[in-house]
């Protein structure tokens, strides 16, 4: 990829220092590790649908074997609780840069265990890929938040003038690497190997940490900092908490396997129902803080229904991973236009879609600014909730023209994955701007954390339903949720004068 990188003279005394596109050598490093890291993320996601229902019962005949053929509700619900798991690991993950280990330690930390659960996910076994799951998981979670607090350290405060342009920048490494990472892993996965394909997820986080801790001397020093670090007494009451928790699992797990009763919604239910109860929990807390301001806890009323918006809106978005790529792996022809390909590419859409579209949005959004037309923050999001909606009313068109099984066009998926990407467009920039504006002062570092809860609640609902054996690919379901969508959305849109009221001056 060409860069701006500058290079001053060897003999000159002064001069400026090199950059990246304008910006702080750091960002570039930045950068590259967050490419790499979700182009193993996204690599992994595009195979894990096709890879738990091949061989099972929802499997088309052309599918190659070795999967762990389990059913659409089943793979549904892994899927869902997977992501629920990866958002709501980031609010820990932010907790242990800030009080433990600082940033910088964090990440090289979160690679190492995503890393280790790609090559986890490369051996046979479903024993050993629920474990790998669970440590690309975990690591996803502690490197999210602290990677993009390292973007912010880069810069000389919240005014500094290139700090947007730099987080602009910063995103568009997540979309590089989500866009390239279904071609090859998905490509070698699903039409050769399986293992092979996960395992290239690991060669993909091991070349982002390689250029992370190459490039480390061009962070800030703030970085390499815990900001409030545990006090002695604080990391033995936390470590003797964690141990209790631990062993209470073990016991309580082992018993259940040792009887011989162990299912996997032992371990479904519980996580879909904490990915609900915790951020409900969290903010039940911050609303009832006493010493939050008057102002602060009508901000927080407004934002409340932002967050049940954005949960509304994640539950249906996600599915484009698990409900739709399933219908697009069994359901649709793998051919356009003469030209075969695999059904992961399919994820490589929505990425190829943001690059496209998110410069016209912003473009969209200041040239009605000038005209003094740019609808407010809480119309964007209504928008954004109805059109997510129409994507899965659009749904209903392909899934009725494969009821009597045939094999529909791929342009369907495409026009779904467009629409969707519209839908987010108008809520996710909105969504992480609108937190960071109504978040009180006493939890302005946590908010970050709070916004991600939205997609753990929606992802831990979608979970809970395909668990209670709801079929989230028939059309009455489908149809249901892209009801439910568009009514919130116009619910929002008719009280959007009382939201902005509690929003104050918030716009």
């Amino acid at each position: 990829m060409a860069s701006s990188l500058t290079k001053d003279s060897p003999s000159a005394p002064a001069g400026p220092e090199k950059t990246f596109f304008g910006h702080p050598r750091g960002l570039a490093t930045l950068f590259m590790t967050e490419m790499w890291e979700r182009f193993s993320f996204y690599g992994m996601r595009a195979l894990l649908t096709i890879y738990l229902i091949s061989g099972g019962p929802d499997a088309s005949k052309g599918l190659q074997g070795g999967g762990l053929g389990i059913d659409l509700a089943t793979t549904t619900a892994v899927y869902s609780i997977y992501l629920s798991m990866v958002y709501l690991l980031a609010m820990p993950g932010g907790w242990l840069g800030d009080r433990l280990w600082g940033p910088r330690k964090t990440v090289t930390i979160a690679a190492c265990t995503i890393m280790l659960g790609h090559l986890t996910l490369a051996l046979p076994g479903t024993g050993s890929f629920f474990a790998g799951l669970a440590l690309v998981a975990l690591g996803s979670g502690l490197l999210k938040a602290n990677i993009s607090t390292m973007v912010g350290h880069l810069y000389d405060g919240p005014d500094d003038p290139r700090r947007d342009g730099g987080f602009t920048i910063f995103y568009m490494g997540i979309n590089i690497g989500a866009f390239f990472a279904p071609l090859i892993i998905g490509t070698v996965g699903e039409t050769y190997n399986w293992h092979l394909g996960f395992a290239l997820a690991a060669v993909g986080m091991g070349i982002g940490l390689i250029m992370f801790l190459l490039g480390t001397k061009h962070l800030s020093p703030r970085s390499s900092r815990v900001p409030t670090p545990l006090s002695r007494e604080e990391r033995v009451t936390w470590l003797r908490k964690g141990m209790t928790w631990l062993l209470i699992a073990a016991v309580f797990y082992g018993a259940v396997g040792l009887s011989g009763n162990f299912t996997l919604n032992w371990a479904m239910v519980p996580l879909t129902l904490a990915g609900i109860v915790i951020p409900a929990t969290v903010l039940i807390r911050i609303k009832r803080d006493k010493e939050l301001s008057e102002t602060e806890q009508t901000k927080m009323s407004g934002y409340i229904w932002f967050f049940v918006a954005a949960a509304v809106f994640w539950m249906i978005y996600d599915q484009g991973g698990s409900t739709v790529q399933a219908f697009g792996t069994t359901k649709a022809s793998g051919e356009l236009f003469g030209l075969g390909f695999p059904s992961s590419w399919y994820q490589s859409l929505n990425p190829v879609f943001i690059m496209a579209l998110a410069p016209v949005f912003a473009w969209f959004w200041l040239w009605l600014n000038r005209r003094g037309q740019e609808p407010s923050t809480v119309v964007k999001f209504a928008a954004g909730l109805f059109v997510v909606g129409v994507s899965f009313f659009f749904f209903l068109i392909p899934l009725a023209m494969a009821a009597d099984g045939t094999l529909v066009s791929p342009v369907w998926l495409v026009g779904i994955y467009l629409i969707q990407t519209v839908g987010e467009l108008c809520v996710s920039p909105v969504g992480l701007s609108v937190t960071t504006k109504m978040a009180p002062a006493k939890y302005a570092s946590q908010m970050m954390g709070v916004w991600f809860l939205a997609v753990t609640a929606g992802d831990s609902v979608t979970g809970l339903l395909s668990i209670g054996g709801v079929d989230l690919s028939r059309t009455g379901v489908v149809a249901l949720e892209a009801l439910l969508a568009s009514l919130a959305g116009f619910a929002i849109f008719m009280y959007r004068r009382k939201v902005r009221a509690l929003m104050g001056d918030i716009r």
